[in-house]
């Protein structure tokens, strides 16, 4: 499984660790566990004055999909929204065929997870921190 499972380009965005770490004075900041595998992921935000993202910064503890998943949305999350990073997430869930149809930019490197419905979470864990933290 693993080798269908961590494809090269999963590997990559994990490896490029966009957007990880702390931000010394986030706006706002939210946790999401998963309790079925031990995910653990922390976003950080600050927003401008409009409400959409000027910074963003992610600390994960968990499996490689997760911490690509996250460098993932952290690649394209600057100048977006609420509305934006939900848009995002439909990206992701395409990819990992929980919606129609084929996904676009960094998130169609999750298309081998699509037949690991136990690993889906992990890739969607990240944008549930994030959604929290736009809350």
């Amino acid at each position: 499984m693993s080798d269908q499972l961590y494809q090269e380009q999963i590997v990559a965005l994990a490896k490029a660790r966009t957007g990880a770490g702390k931000l010394a004075n986030p706006t706002k900041s939210a946790r999401r566990d998963n309790p079925l595998c031990g995910d653990r992921v922390t976003m950080d935000v600050r927003l401008d004055g409009q409400g959409k993202i000027a910074e963003i910064a992610h600390q994960v503890r968990g499996c490689l999909l997760c911490q690509a998943s996250a460098s993932a949305l952290s690649s394209i999350a600057i100048g977006r929204d609420a509305v934006g990073i939900a848009a995002a997430r439909h990206e992701a869930e395409r990819a990992v065929g929980r919606e129609e149809g084929g996904a676009a930019g960094p998130f169609a490197a999750f298309a081998p997870v699509a037949a690991h419905k136990s690993r889906q979470e992990c890739v969607l864990l990240p944008f549930e921190a994030l959604k929290d933290a736009l809350a």
